[in-house]
């Protein structure tokens, strides 16, 4: 679990607090719901994509795992990880359980696994920060990498309501990739809707969630009491820890009229329907 994790274990962990990524200090804290629509957005997400005994699973980034245990609880046949980050790709293994569970050590634009090895493919948070020819790559690497009919699904950061003046748009990025310290680059509804179409995805309707992701009642939520009151102490023990936090806080609700959480589930067609 991500409050027993030393710093040590995780990617970029030799980085004070800093300069260290936005999403690795929160796990550093103790915070193991990393997704910007929180725990309930990616259960709508799994329960979408309706993960059963007869799935093969690949999942982009998995971060801390904690998808991973909840879409592993479903049994599929088999489940793949892929990440590019060695260390991340070891905590993950970690969740593991039963056979047919494995880590790849590869980027999502270049998965090295087979054409149409999987039923089900989805990513958390990872898009968001890409550039737009690497969303394309990703996207069009879960597309080969699904059979016809396979589920494809996203869960990201998106911008709003409606279309968004570039402006505001450059405000956003610019905000919150200085204090996440990671590129930041959220796309709208239609937008995000757009790329997984551009593709050859059927996209069904979006579901959307505030960015609450360091709300007290968000925290509380996805962590429980008890999870919130760690990460809580260990921000009083860690004031230049405490200090990025606040300021990704304040980031966060200065754009929160123009910034949430989407996720969307996708299909590549049949052959019938490609035809």
């Amino acid at each position: 679990m991500a409050e027993h994790l030393q710093r040590h274990e995780l990617p970029a962990g030799h980085l004070d607090a800093a300069k260290m990524p936005g999403h690795w200090l929160l796990a550093r804290l103790g915070k193991r719901v990393l997704r910007p629509g929180g725990r309930e957005l990616t259960r709508r997400m799994l329960d979408g994509l309706d993960v059963g005994n007869s799935d093969d699973v690949v999942e982009f980034a998995p971060g801390l795992g904690e998808t991973a245990r909840w879409t592993l609880s479903r049994n599929p046949a088999s489940y793949t990880a892929v990440d590019r980050d060695a260390a991340a790709a070891e905590l993950v293994r970690r969740t593991f359980t039963g056979a047919n569970r494995r880590c790849v050590i590869a980027s999502a634009e270049a998965t090295g696994l087979e054409d149409a090895s999987a039923s089900v493919v989805y990513g958390e948070a990872m898009l968001s920060m890409q550039t737009p020819a690497r969303k394309t790559a990703i996207v069009r690497e879960a597309f080969r990498v699904l059979r016809p009919g396979g589920r494809y699904a996203i869960h990201e950061l998106c911008l709003g309501p409606g279309n968004v003046p570039e402006e505001t748009r450059d405000a956003v990025r610019r905000d919150l990739s200085g204090t996440v310290h990671v590129g930041v680059r959220p796309l709208t509804v239609t937008e995000w809707r757009e790329l997984l179409e551009s593709e050859g995805f059927t996209v069904e309707d979006p579901m959307t969630a505030p960015m609450h992701l360091l709300e007290p009642a968000r925290m509380i939520q996805d962590e429980g009491v008890g999870g919130a009151a760690r990460i809580a102490w260990n921000m009083v023990r860690d004031r230049e820890a405490r200090g990025r936090v606040l300021e990704m806080r304040r980031s966060f609700r200065r754009h929160a009229d123009h910034l949430c959480a989407i996720s969307l589930i996708a299909r590549r067609p049949s052959s019938d329907s490609a035809e």
